[in-house]
């Protein structure tokens, strides 16, 4: 089994990856807290999680 790592897009920290991720699983940066979303498994690639926007029952 293969573990895999990613660099934080904004710290650069190194985030260690589950055998088991899923497109779209969103992780948080241990250092920095930022979300990252999986957009790609192969090869393994993240963006910026789009912010949750709360629509206060509008």
């Amino acid at each position: 089994m293969m573990s895999h790592t990613i660099e934080c897009l904004e710290c650069g920290a190194t985030l260690n990856l589950a055998s088991d991720l899923m497109l779209g699983e969103i992780l948080a940066c241990p250092d920095c807290a930022v979300e990252l979303e999986v957009v790609s498994l192969d090869p393994i690639q993240v963006d910026l999680a789009p912010m949750e926007v709360e629509d206060w029952g509008e």
